[in-house]
């Protein structure tokens, strides 16, 4: 069966990646394990571009290093959406005589779930898959995920990164998979990698857990 895949990128990291030494995931691998009747002949990964941080600044570093990695695997593309900070100024859960707000750094990436919900669509109208398979447990896409399995007649699956599954994603998805541990540590990249512009190697601080 033809498959495409469809990443929210932000879901996956923070649903299981944050704070595991699996950064380096090869996705395209990962999914040949989770569905291996499927001929996977897209694989599309929803993002934004970071800012760094204060604590952080070499974040966005480490995400250009992984885009490069992710650019090595076959039929694969990026799709940005965009990444705002701000400072803002928001109530305390405790606010005391002298002090009822705090000054915060909110950050908010924006447009990959609509960017991801149309490259969906758009290509299920194309007949470019015979399965969709979306990462993700975002239940905003509950809508374009019915659409396509109830109205363009595609199977539509879930690799779930996150330990508690979305009710509504799983009322309407052909079939569910969680994405567990074992999986991620045999979907990971050569530390060593090689491109049309050299070889690059893993972030040092994705060598271990932070």
């Amino acid at each position: 069966m033809k498959t495409n895949i469809y990443v929210d990128g932000f879901n996956l990291y923070y649903g299981c990646l944050k704070g595991t030494p699996y950064k380096w995931l090869n996705i395209f691998r990962m999914c040949e394990l989770l569905l291996p009747n499927h001929e996977i002949t897209e694989l599309k990964y929803f993002t934004a571009r970071v800012k760094p941080r204060p604590e952080d600044q070499n974040q966005p570093v480490r995400q250009q290093i992984y885009f490069r990695a992710l650019r090595t695997l076959p039929n694969t593309s990026i799709i940005q959406g965009r990444f705002l900070s701000k400072r803002v100024s928001m109530p305390l859960a405790k606010p005391t005589l002298t002090q009822k707000t705090a000054l915060v750094i909110k950050t908010e990436e924006k447009g990959s779930d609509v960017n991801l919900a149309t490259h969906l669509l758009a290509d299920g109208f194309r007949a470019r898959y015979e399965c969709a398979v979306l990462i993700t447990n975002d239940s905003d896409l509950l809508l374009p995920i019915q659409f396509v399995s109830q109205e363009l007649n595609f199977p539509v699956g879930i690799l779930n990164p996150q330990k508690t599954p979305s009710r509504e994603l799983l009322s309407v998805a052909t079939f569910t998979k969680q994405i567990r541990e074992g999986v991620l540590r045999e979907s990971q990249f050569p530390v060593v990698l090689q491109d049309a512009n050299g070889s690059f190697t893993k972030p040092d601080t994705w060598q271990i857990a932070p």
